[in-house]
C-alpha cells in the first residue's frame, strides 16, 4: 500500500514569544494546550457554543496549516507559529483557561478544515471583525449567526465558502522537520524524492526555465537532478544537484507560494499530489518479497565488513535469522530494538551500506562482480558504476543470446535500458529498465556464476 502524506495533530507546538525576526524565547507545549491557550486569549467564554466551536475550528485550522507548511522552519526559524496577532493568533503565557473552551477543544482539538478535494488545512484567517477586518472570519460575527441559529459548519461556510469539510478523528503524531536528514542525490529511491518532484514540477509552471520531471516516482534520476540543479540557480543556491536542507526548504517555501497554501484562496494539494510511491508500513517479521530481499543483502553485506554483527542468508524471507540481525543492527547503532525495520532503521541501514560501499579500496572485488554501488542506475547516468553494470552484462550476453550485448561506454543509454529490461523478464524482477539492489545483485550473482566465480566473498 502506498503512503500518504496526510496531516497530522502534533503532539507538540513550539511558539515564538515575539515577531517572526525577534529575540524573543520559544515555548514547546502540547498542542491541545496551545489552542485551549489561544481560544482563551482571542474569543470570550460567554458567547453562544456554537460561535465558540466555528472560532475554535479556525484557531486549530490556522495552527495545522502553519505546522503542514512548516511556514517558519522553511525561513530558517526553529519555531511553528509566533504569538503575535500580526502574523498569527494571540498566546499568553501561564494564562488562566476557561473551562467550557477547554471542554470544547477537549471534544474537538483532532479537526479541522479543509477545501473539498483538498487535504492541507486550510489557511482559515479570522480577525476581531470591530477594530480589524479581514478577508476570513469575524469573531464578533460568528456571535450573532450562532444568535440566529446556525450551526459551528454554517458559521464557517459563511466565511470560508460552501465547499469546506471538517476532518475528524486526526492521527496525533509527534512532528518532526520534514527534511530526510542527509540530502537527497542521483540514485537515490525515497519517499521524499516523490515529494521533491512534486513540488518542482508545480514550482516549474510558474518558473518555467526549471524544466519538467517527466516522472514522479521516486527515483532520483537525471532530469530531477537538472530540475534541482536549475532551481538552485533560478534562487541563487550552490548548484550541486543535491537536495540539501537548504535546498530542501527553498523549494517548499516557493511551492507554498505558488500554490497559495497559507492564503485563503488556495490551490490546495490534492490526495493524489500526496500520494507517495514506496510503503509506510515498515517490514516485519512474517513478510515475503524484494524489499526482504533488499534488506538481507544491506545487512549481509554490512555484516561482511563489520564483525560485530551476524551474516545474513538473501533468501527474501523474513525469518526468525534476519529478526535477529535487525536486532543486533538496531542494537550496535543505538536505534530501538525491535527487530522490525521502522523508517529510522531503514534511513540507519541505507546510509551505513552506501557507506560501507563509497569507501571500499579500488580492486577489492578481485575477479567477482562489485557489490551495488547504494543508489539505483538509470537511463541517461554516466559513471564507473554504469561501466561496471555494462561489463557484467555484456559478459552474460555472450553466453545468454536473449540477452543483447551490449557497448562497455560508461553511459546508461537506450541500449543499456533494454537490456536490463530483458534481464529482469527473464531473470522474473519487477520490469523497469532501472537498476537497483535487487538487479544488480542478480546480474552481479549471474555473472560470477558465468564466470565460475561465487559471491560469498561478499557475504551473499
Amino acid at each position: 500500500m502506498a503512503a500518504v502524506i496526510q496531516p497530522v495533530i502534533p503532539e507538540n507546538i513550539t511558539v515564538h514569544l515575539g515577531a517572526p525576526g525577534s529575540d524573543a524565547g520559544n515555548i514547546t507545549l502540547p498542542f491541545i494546550d496551545y489552542i485551549k491557550n489561544v481560544a482563551s486569549s482571542e474569543i470570550y467564554p460567554t458567547w453562544p457554543e456554537n460561535a465558540l466551536r466555528a472560532n475554535i475550528y479556525a484557531i486549530i485550522t490556522f495552527a495545522l496549516n502553519r505546522v503542514y507548511t512548516e511556514w517558519y522552519p522553511s525561513r530558517g526559524y526553529d519555531f511553528d507559529i509566533t504569538n503575535t496577532t500580526q502574523f498569527d493568533q494571540a498566546f499568553v503565557p501561564d494564562r488562566n483557561i476557561f473551562e467550557n473552551i477547554s471542554d470544547i477543544v477537549d471534544d474537538i482539538f483532532d479537526e479541522y478544515v479543509v477545501r473539498q478535494g483538498s487535504i492541507q488545512p486550510l489557511f482559515t484567517q479570522f480577525c476581531n471583525g470591530t477594530t480589524s477586518k479581514c478577508d476570513g472570519l469575524s469573531q464578533w460575527g460568528t456571535v450573532d449567526l450562532a444568535e440566529q441559529g446556525l450551526t459551528p459548519y454554517q458559521i464557517l461556510q459563511t466565511y470560508y465558502g460552501e465547499d469546506i469539510s471538517i476532518l475528524t478523528d486526526t492521527p496525533i503524531e509527534e512532528v518532526g522537520e520534514s527534511y530526510p536528514g542527509t540530502p537527497l542525490r542521483l540514485g537515490d529511491a525515497l519517499n521524499e524524492v516523490k515529494i521533491i518532484q512534486t513540488e518542482l514540477n508545480r514550482i516549474s509552471k510558474n518558473y518555467p526555465a526549471i524544466p519538467k520531471i517527466a516522472a514522479e516516482n521516486g527515483l532520483f534520476g537525471t532530469d530531477t537532478e537538472n530540475a534541482v540543479r536549475k532551481f538552485q540557480e533560478v534562487f541563487s543556491l550552490p548548484v550541486t544537484g543535491t537536495v540539501d536542507k537548504a535546498t530542501w526548504y527553498a523549494i517548499k517555501r516557493y511551492y507554498n507560494a505558488v500554490k497559495q497554501l497559507s492564503e485563503l484562496v488556495t490551490e490546495g494539494v490534492t490526495i493524489n499530489e500526496a500520494t507517495l510511491p514506496f510503503p509506510d508500513e515498515g517490514l516485519f517479521p512474517g513478510m515475503r518479497g524484494e524489499e526482504v530481499r533488499t534488506l538481507q543483502y544491506y545487512l549481509d553485506i554490512i555484516a561482511y565488513f563489520n564483525p560485530a554483527l551476524e551474516l545474513v542468508t538473501v533468501n527474501g524471507v523474513y525469518d526468525a535469522a534476519t529478526e535477529r540481525a535487525v536486532q543486533d543492527f538496531q542494537r550496535f547503532y543505538g536505534l530501538p530494538v525491535t527487530g522490525s525495520v521502522d523508517e529510522a532503521t531503514w534511513y540507519t541501514l541505507f546510509k551505513i551500506y552506501r557507506d560501507t560501499a563509497s569507501t571500499l579500496p579500488e580492486g577489492y572485488e578481485g575477479e567477482r562482480a562489485k557489490i551495488y554501488p547504494g543508489y539505483v542506475l538509470s537511463e541517461g547516468m554516466s559513471n564507473d558504476d554504469v561501466r561496471d553494470l555494462q561489463t557484467y552484462l555484456s559478459y552474460i550476453g555472450k553466453i545468454i543470446p536473449e540477452i543483447p550485448e551490449i557497448p562497455v561506454t560508461g553511459y546508461y543509454g537506450p541500449q543499456t535500458r533494454d537490456a536490463v529490461y530483458t534481464f529482469q523478464r527473464l531473470y522474473g524482477l519487477p520490469v523497469s529498465g532501472q537498476t537497483g539492489q535487487n538487479t544488480w545483485y542478480r546480474i552481479a550473482e549471474e555473472y560470477n556464476a558465468l564466470k565460475g566465480l561465487n559471491y560469498s566473498g561478499f557475504g551473499v
